[in-house]
């Protein structure tokens, strides 16, 4: 943000969860690149949280692509045995780590903020100081897929749970106008094939008529249509990120226009 530009008009980007329908975040930025979007707070859910964090600390989409591209769904997991869940959410902050070294969130030059959700209580928890990694890994904490990460009393969750789109986060941050990227907005959900299948599309159509109601006090919503593509299909990461940047050029430009 300029240091002439007044804080009442500062611009927040919210990144919504979606496991692989996340790489249309990447999309999103490229086309924000083209229209000279530019985003003054940004916060982040679920896979939303890692793009959010990435951006935040600089990263350009061009690099995200790349780290998005070599990807699968084994490394966001290592197998483990826990009474909470199956899997262990410890390789995907490695992957965080190894792309941002030991950062704290509030050490991030744009200012960021990472929803998870504590299933100790139901309660949101917006995290906007600690390690970025384990942010990360907290909000990506589908509950009965991954082990839930533990900080202090709390036990750290997928914050699908309570707000899949962090419109909220952003006002308290002291955006105004506020931007949003809903990844499940016009998606179909297909009949499962595996457990994971079913129980990922269990988890996210259950929050998405509540993510509506939280999402009307954004300014501009872009929720590109990814209906064809599987919520673990990694193969489908190009094209899923081209419909984000196809879909958002229009909305970006509209917006570049109306706030010059």
């Amino acid at each position: 943000m300029s240091t002439t530009e007044n804080v009442s008009e500062r611009t927040g980007l919210a990144f919504g969860g979606g496991v692989v329908l996340g790489a249309a975040h990447i999309g999103v930025l490229k086309a924000m690149e083209e229209t000279g979007f530019r985003a003054e707070c940004v916060s982040g859910t679920s896979i939303g949280s890692f793009i959010a964090a990435m951006y935040a600390f600089g990263k350009s989409w061009r690099e995200i692509e790349a780290v998005a591209l070599e990807l699968d769904w084994s490394d966001l997991s290592g197998l483990t045995l826990s009474g909470y869940g199956l899997l262990s959410i410890r390789k995907f902050g490695k992957i965080v780590r190894a792309q941002l070294g030991s950062r704290r969130i509030e050490d991030a030059p744009l200012p960021l903020a990472i929803v998870a959700t504590d299933i100790c209580t139901g309660n949101e928890v917006v995290l906007r100081e600690g390690d970025v990694a384990t942010a990360v890994m907290a909000s990506s904490s589908i509950p009965g897929i991954f082990k839930p990460v533990e900080q202090g009393e709390m036990l750290l969750v997928d914050g699908v749970l309570t707000e899949n789109v962090p419109v909220s986060p952003l006002k308290e941050m002291g955006a105004s106008r506020i931007a949003c990227i809903d990844l499940f907005g016009r998606h179909s959900f297909r009949r499962p094939e595996h457990l994971s299948d079913l129980l990922l599309n269990a988890f996210y159509s259950a929050m998405r008529a509540i993510s509506q109601i939280q999402i009307s006090k954004a300014d501009l919503v872009i929720a590109p249509d990814l209906s064809r593509f599987s919520l673990v299909d990694m193969s489908a990461v190009p094209e899923i990120l081209d419909t984000g940047y196809r879909e958002a050029l229009p909305l970006l430009e509209s917006w570049r226009d109306a706030h010059r």
